[in-house]
């Protein structure tokens, strides 16, 4: 690849001036969901096509009619003046606008040669957690059969894995919320470690104001944010800890639960194994030794206890819910277990109105985890690694099962061998912005641009697709046909709303094409998005995440349906675990587990706890919510969140120019001053592209167990970039604010 990445000769679509409040319904609705995060509020999409299309909320148990300010701008997306309308194919270091026909015969045949020079494993596969449910299995299944790689990974290795690894070693199944989202809006009691939901998904807020009012909404975050703001305007609790300290929060809960009387033994006794050795790390963690490691006041800790236990004994809702926060860890795996640890003691897991669980943030980063795109899964949520598994899928596939590869490669491990001996050569990318996304990313930038051959498959020229040899232009959310699952494991339909302008093709198509070249029958990959999703129905079968009996007829006539779903008729399961947990014996399992901390401990030279974020209107990399300009108005330029007394200590002023350095790269941002961040932390969006990644900064250190990178806990130094008489104040959104 040539390090040449911005000289480009690019077709654009025609910019649109007015943006969606400005806009007067037109004569034609659809009724779809929103293109970001895993609530998937319900709208309704009019207009006669891009141009003048508009947003409306609709009534659906996860928004309740409301709309986040992303999703009210959703519609601007789809008129962004640089949308991509040809394949572009860099030519004398230029990426230049062809010809599908040329530049899918370009891809095929640099795969083609190199699986042919260095084997099969030398072209990657890289997807994302907001592919519909379609493109995700068909991605698994191109890169398995067309290919013959094991290295395909997701971004979701980045968002969920460490949950779902912990929900898995527990309940023997990983579904983010195994309740509906709804059961928490009569709880009178919430715990929340490590989400910001209010800046995140607002609407989720709606089902939170019961535990809010009553008093018992508790957040566990370094930041006051306004989540956080939520809690403790009606009597609620701050548990502002130290980053990367969830883990012993957690089990200084589970000390207090059980010796200060608030466990439920006959629960642990009947539907539990494991306590005894679980409990021998938690009782090292008695209340006093847990406020010294975490920050967090003994009074707090008993108090959020005392609370969730009440709760439960009167009957009132009492739940305990992880997000990224907590999760995005080097020991993330075990601070989800040592949180589910907690919700057993207490015997919240398994019963109507209470329970623990995960807030998956992607779009689709329920279903993305489900359907083979993993490194190590089949559809289903089946294991690769499984004989059984291999021969069904095999079957489905119309393949032999020992054709089928092994595992690969989880994600950050991929990007790391990349153009290194044994690792890719070539690699494919769908919807993901790994220049921004992925830790360490000057590091990950640099074996991009190591590679033969770079494909993305993007709408936008996103910061990866300019390091692109090939970018291929594909369909935007409310242009295609297909499936997503929410983070309450229900199945919605995405619905084309607008015509597919002329250029882009769907990814589906795109698949097709290139397995088509490279030798496999037409027949086997299909393109329509019904047929593709019936495949996937029968891959699935038997599965952990049976999606059998769910077909777009039901979903057409609004049925709600949670997988699992075995069968045509079946009603679907909206609250598992209620009977028995998936293990071998139907009991939940404690996991015994201690903290080892932050792999990156602070010093003189790197003095402060770095973590990093989303705010309001912004979400992931920003590839596309930096172009909706009442979003980017919004949001602000690009900031450090700093504590007053330490910016004052470091000749820091409000607004004033900043360098961050760790000890894997620099960015520079304004300081915002604030007075409720801990003294030893500062926080950074992670949206922002250039010099201002804060991705530039973070740890790839991995989570044994889930493979997750360690974005939330990186050691850095904190330095003035100008005089501080040249700074500005008071004169930028923050970040807590919610409309």
């Amino acid at each position: 690849m040539t390090a040449q990445t911005v000289s480009i000769d690019l077709p654009l679509g025609e910019p649109g001036n007015r943006s969606a409040g400005e806009l007067a319904a037109g004569s034609v609705g659809t009724a779809t969901h929103c293109p970001y995060c895993g609530l998937q509020c319900a709208m309704n999409i009019s207009g006669n096509g891009a141009a003048d299309a508009t947003v409306t909320p609709r009534q659906f148990p996860t928004n309740r009619g409301g709309l986040c300010q992303k999703g009210w701008t959703a519609a601007d997306v789809l008129r962004n003046p640089n949308r991509l309308t040809a394949p572009l194919v860099r030519r004398n270091g230029v990426l230049t606008p062809t010809t599908w026909e040329d530049a899918l015969d370009v891809v095929a045949s640099g795969f083609a040669r190199a699986r042919s020079e260095y084997g099969a494993d030398a072209v990657g596969i890289f997807g994302g957690g907001g592919l519909t449910n379609e493109k995700a299995y068909q991605l698994g299944k191109f890169a398995r059969v067309a290919l013959g790689t094991s290295n395909i990974d997701y971004n979701g290795r980045f968002c969920m894995s460490s949950a779902a690894a912990a929900g898995i070693k527990s309940f023997g199944l990983d579904r983010g919320l195994p309740f509906p989202l709804a059961d928490l809006g009569s709880a009178e009691c919430i715990v929340i470690l490590g989400g910001n939901v209010a800046e995140t998904m607002p609407p989720m807020v709606g089902h939170l104001m019961t535990a809010a009012r009553a008093g018992g909404l508790v957040v566990a975050d370094p930041r006051r944010t306004a989540t956080v703001e939520r809690a403790v305007a009606d009597g609620g609790i701050h548990l502002q800890l130290s980053p990367g300290t969830d883990l012993p929060l957690a089990l200084g809960l589970a000390h207090i639960a059980v010796t200060e009387g608030y466990a439920d033994l006959d629960y642990v006794a009947d539907r539990t194994n494991g306590f005894d050795d679980f409990w021998r790390a938690a009782a090292q963690w008695w209340p006093e030794r847990t406020e010294r490691v975490t920050g967090v006041p003994v009074s707090a800790l008993r108090r959020t206890v005392a609370m969730l236990a009440g709760a439960r004994a009167a009957g009132n809702g009492a739940y305990v819910l992880t997000a990224r926060g907590a999760e995005q860890h080097s020991s993330g795996t075990d601070t989800v277990s040592a949180v589910i640890g907690l919700s057993l003691i207490l015997g919240l897991c398994g019963r109507e109105g209470s329970g623990y669980g995960c807030i998956t943030g992607q779009g689709n980063g329920q279903g993305g985890r489900e359907h083979g795109q993993k490194a190590d899964q089949l559809p289903g949520y089946r294991k690769i690694t499984d004989p059984a598994a291999r021969a069904h899928v095999a079957e489905v596939w119309g393949i032999d099962p020992d054709d089928l590869p092994g595992p690969g490669k989880s994600a950050y491990e991929l990007l790391e061998s990349l153009g290194q001996p044994g690792g890719p050569k070539m690699l494919m990318v769908h919807g993901a912005n790994l220049a921004v996304s992925a830790p360490r990313a000057g590091h990950v930038v640099e074996r991009l641009e190591s590679l033969e051959m770079l494909v993305v498959n993007d709408f936008l020229l996103s910061e990866t697709a300019q390091l692109a040899d090939v970018v291929l232009p594909v369909l935007q959310w409310a242009e295609e046909e297909g499936t997503m699952t929410s983070l309450e494991g229900r199945i919605l339909r995405r619905r084309q709303a607008v015509p597919v302008p002329d250029g882009p093709r769907s990814e589906l198509e795109v698949l097709s094409e290139l397995a088509v070249r490279l030798g496999q029958p037409a027949h086997r990959f299909k393109t329509d998005p019904r047929e593709v999703f019936d495949e996937l129905r029968a891959a699935s079968a038997g599965g952990a995440a049976d999606y059998t009996g769910i077909t777009y007829e039901r979903l057409d006539d609004d049925e709600a349906l949670h997988w699992p779903c075995p069968e045509i008729g079946h009603p679907g399961t909206p609250r598992i675990f209620l009977d028995r947990f998936a293990t071998d014996d139907g009991r939940a399992k404690f996991i015994a587990v201690d903290y080892r901390g932050p792999t990156e401990p602070v010093n003189a030279q790197y003095p402060l706890v770095c973590t990093t974020g989303r705010v309001l209107t912004h979400y992931q990399s920003g590839a596309q919510t930096r172009y909706v300009k009442d979003l980017a108005d919004a949001a602000g330029p690009m900031f450090v969140e700093v504590n007053t007394d330490t910016a004052e200590r470091l000749g820091v002023a409000d607004g004033q120019q900043v360098r961050v350095t760790s000890r894997r790269g620099t960015m520079t941002a304004a300081a915002r001053c604030v007075e409720s961040l801990r003294p030893d932390t500062v926080f950074l969006p992670f949206h922002y592209a250039g010099d201002q990644r804060a991705n530039l900064l973070t740890n790839p250190e991995l989570d044994p167990t889930s493979r997750m990178p360690e974005f939330k806990a990186c050691a850095v130094r904190l330095e003035a970039l100008e005089p501080p008489e040249t700074a500005r104040s008071g004169t930028r959104p923050r970040s807590g604010e919610v409309s």
